[in-house]
């Protein structure tokens, strides 16, 4: 395995900004974009669900406003 596809292969990092807010009417962390399920799950999801949730997260800013 060469430099490259080792780096390729590893984990995502959490999203995680220490700005923790959770919003309970849509039910997302206004930090992150997570949901509960997903912050508390995230060091046991695998690395293809890890990256399925960041793909999400640029649509729920987006579909929320940035921010509350």
């Amino acid at each position: 395995m060469g430099l490259f596809s080792r780096f390729a292969a590893a984990p995502p990092e959490s999203p995680c900004r220490k700005v923790c807010r959770l919003d309970m009417e849509i039910r997302l962390c206004l930090g992150c974009w997570r949901t509960p399920k997903e912050i508390a799950g995230w060091s046991e999801l695998s690395t293809k669900e890890k990256r399925a949730v960041l793909a999400a997260l640029p649509a729920r800013e987006r579909e929320h406003g940035g921010g509350r």
